[in-house]
């Protein structure tokens, strides 16, 4: 049996090596390495890396039968804070790069001025929204 466990050990270790060579050979395009920047910068900006480390509850039921995802003081989170801040903060950049494309449809104003509308309405209400919770996070929700 030790030996069968060996030669599973061993070719596990090489099909990891050759991943890990595989990996760290890639040579990403700059778009991919852009998203997982910005991926990773919406992740630390929503709070996931205070999640990771605290593990916070999900939601919570108070004694009187209110729900709360928001946590009611401004110094904690719960996991629901960092999904609603994470979605938020995607939709602003999503909203400003539609303002970026609207720029190049000079030669199409009509559909420049949709991307341009669309742009700035996700950014405001992701504002808005954002704006909104930390008002309800100082107010004891």
């Amino acid at each position: 049996m030790s030996k069968k466990f060996k030669k599973q050990a061993s070719s596990m270790s090489f099909s990891l090596s050759r991943w890990f060579r595989k990996i760290s050979s890639s040579k990403p395009s700059s778009t991919t390495f852009t998203m997982i920047v910005v991926t990773f910068a919406v992740f630390l900006f929503g709070g996931g890396l205070l999640t990771i480390i605290e593990q916070p509850q999900v939601a919570y039921y108070t004694p009187q039968g209110r729900f709360l995802f928001l946590y009611p003081t401004i110094d904690g989170q719960f996991v629901m804070d960092t999904f609603l801040s994470a979605f938020l903060y995607a939709t602003g950049l999503v909203g400003l790069l539609f303002m970026y494309r609207s720029t190049k449809n000079a030669f199409k104003p009509r559909q420049a001025y949709m991307a341009m509308i669309v742009g700035v309405s996700l950014v405001l209400l992701a504002y808005i929204f954002l704006e909104g919770s930390i008002l309800a996070k100082l107010q004891g929700v």
